[in-house]
């Protein structure tokens, strides 16, 4: 499904969209104390690849663990170099929507940020999350090196017994990623209010999360 072809949806939304606002798309400030005196601040942080269907669900869910720092959405997994969401679209590249988290080890584990992923989408699902189909939105997690491959591994692990079915996500080594366009970047926090998927599809996802206390609410 393309969900560019989705209606604006005007309607009274719950407490939690009324939070959101443009101020959400500017990163968390560093903590003082994230990087000793003359060391680079980025080398603080590390970063994971993973999909869970929309790419604006995940993004947004991402977003809001306390410990990240930033969310790049994007395409991993496939064929083509630099491919568009166009050529995602039509299933042939190989790629899925993916997230690069960028985040503080000292604030969020590997444990910490893999649990909310099992958590944030339906892992049992092969190629599929609800309505969007197609192996572009299937679940995955790219993995950068030997610690984060095993992070996933028990990650799944863990997450199985909450499912009835056997989860299904792709754990494969990271061989690229490609930043989506701009107009898919933060999409949720500037979009919320005029976009029907938003309000149908990520607020429910965002206040199940945030009951569960997985998430802050912004």
């Amino acid at each position: 499904m393309n969900r560019r072809n989705f209606l604006p949806l005007v309607a009274a939304l719950p407490a939690l969209a009324t939070t959101m606002n443009a101020a959400d798309a500017k990163p968390k400030d560093t903590p003082k104390d994230a990087a000793k005196p003359g060391t680079d601040a980025k080398a603080a942080t590390e970063k994971l690849v993973v999909g869970g269907g929309c790419f604006w669900c995940t993004e947004a869910v991402m977003q809001r663990v306390n410990g990240v720092k930033k969310v790049v959405s994007g395409y991993s997994g496939g064929h083509v170099v630099n491919p568009t969401y166009e050529q995602i679209c039509t299933k042939t590249t190989g790629h899925a929507e993916v997230i690069q988290i960028e985040f503080d080890p000292k604030q969020a584990t590997l444990a910490t940020l893999l649990e909310v992923f099992f958590a944030a989408h339906d892992p049992t699902t092969l190629n599929r999350q609800g309505a969007d189909s197609g192996p572009q939105y299937r679940s995955c997690i790219f993995y950068a090196n030997d610690a984060q491959k095993l992070a996933a591994e028990e990650g799944k692990k863990k997450a199985q017994p909450g499912w009835k079915d056997p989860i299904v996500t792709e754990i494969a080594a990271l061989k690229n990623f490609y930043a989506a366009e701009t107009e898919h970047q933060n999409f949720f926090n500037l979009n919320w209010n005029r976009n029907g998927y938003c309000s149908a599809v990520i607020v429910p996802k965002l206040r199940k999360l945030i009951k569960e206390g997985k998430i802050r609410e912004n």
